[in-house]
């Protein structure tokens, strides 16, 4: 068969990608395990990737006829997936995501894109009606009453390059919070890719305080955050800045009108450590009446970097929404609890990660070679449940 097929696709994470170590050594921490971890982490690769979010469904996948066809060594059962992924070291999974996106930088993949950014944001994933592990947090009604529980964390992503790929999570518990999990990720994140693989961290204004601009800055990395009623002063400065401007820019973005208001001289806040803020606010009329208004904050120098530049900064921010969070939880099963312990929850997290970063850099960049057309994410789903039902030639023996 030609065309995608599940060995192909190892072959493109092991030698493009630079992960054939990994998938023979994923970190596995079994004191005793007759599976081998090769066949048990590509299981849940492939497992993702065909968008079985359970893992009953792996189960059910490497049993079959078509095992042979995934290029997994043996079947397995949920319960050894279960003492697989309790023991897994998620160190090595981040760091196998991030040679992966290295990898693509080095092969040019974002050359197209002037900057690289990365985009932070929280969100809450598995619910249950009973504390099963110590992340789980208690949401409640109006009457503060428990309804159940659920489990928070933050993620990272690669944006503003045409592809969004998730780099890494990291969930908080009870008496933690979103604001100190995403300072942990961002300086973790910005170890081990590196200072100079990035250029811009765009983010909400939940993030937008000294402690965590600074964390940026240290990391080289410029800031593009949301400028809300948490900052009042600088908000309402810019606000009456603005207000009896005309726009310093109007531009179209597609069938979108756009205005734009830009000024660098804003006095910083008693506990920032920048000379002074640049706020960058836009106006975007949609063609059904619908108008769009923000503020956002940054540091990029004028000089540097335009209005226009910034405003695609800042819309970048919403990528790790719709092809982070929305297609992990409606596509990949991310919000589902396979095995209700605080290390397996982190190692599927960071194993949905990895395998959707592989999915994209395969699908919009690979497989786009020459007069290739991108296909969609479906259509790869469909050629790969297709090849499943194709016989794999034998392997000659060699003996």
């Amino acid at each position: 068969m030609k065309g995608p097929t599940p060995r192909r696709l190892r072959k493109y994470v092991a030698k493009c990608l630079g992960l054939k170590f990994y998938l023979q050594r994923p970190g596995d921490g079994r004191s005793q395990g007759r599976i081998p971890a090769a066949a048990l982490l590509w299981g849940l690769l492939i497992g993702v990737l065909l968008r079985r979010a359970a893992f009953a469904g792996i189960e059910a996948l490497v049993g079959s006829r078509g095992r042979r066809a995934l290029d997994v060594s043996q079947s397995f059962g949920d319960d050894a997936l279960g003492y697989f992924t309790e023991r897994l070291d998620p160190a090595v999974t981040r760091r196998a995501t991030v040679t992966a996106v290295r990898q693509a930088k080095r092969h040019k993949a974002f050359d197209d894109s002037r900057f690289i950014g990365l985009a932070l944001d929280g969100t809450s994933a598995g619910r249950s009606r009973e504390e099963g592990c110590a992340l789980c947090r208690p949401y409640r009604n109006k009457k503060r009453e428990i309804l159940g529980y659920h489990h928070r964390l933050v993620l990272i992503s690669v944006v503003g390059t045409g592809l969004t790929l998730p780099l890494d999570v990291e969930p908080y518990g009870p008496g933690d919070s979103e604001y100190n999990a995403a300072r942990r990720l961002l300086r973790r994140t910005v170890q081990n890719t590196g200072r100079r693989f990035a250029d811009y961290v765009v983010a909400d204004g939940e993030f937008a305080r000294a402690p965590f601009l600074h964390d940026a800055n240290d990391g080289g990395l410029y800031v593009v955050a949301r400028l809300k009623n948490n900052l009042p002063e600088l908000f309402a400065a810019a606000q009456k800045r603005f207000r009896h401007q005309s726009a310093h820019q109007v531009f179209r973005q597609g069938k979108d009108r756009v205005e734009i208001w830009d000024a660098d001289d804003f006095d910083p806040w008693e506990t920032l450590r920048w000379e002074t803020v640049r706020v960058v606010r836009y106006r975007q009329y949609k063609p059904n009446g619908t108008v769009c208004e923000a503020y956002w904050l940054t540091d990029f120098p004028r000089r540097w970097v335009g209005s226009r530049a910034i405003f695609r900064m800042a819309k970048s921010r919403w990528e790790i929404e719709n092809q982070g969070f929305h297609d992990a939880k409606n596509r990949y099963g991310f919000e589902h609890i396979c095995h209700h312990e605080r290390p397996s929850l982190l190692v599927v997290w960071l194993l949905t990660c990895l395998a959707l970063t592989i999915e994209r850099l395969y699908r919009v960049r690979y497989l786009h070679r020459g007069t290739h057309p991108v296909r969609a994410a479906i259509d790869l789903l469909l050629l790969l449940q297709l090849s499943l039902g194709m016989p794999v030639a034998a392997v000659p023996d060699s003996s």
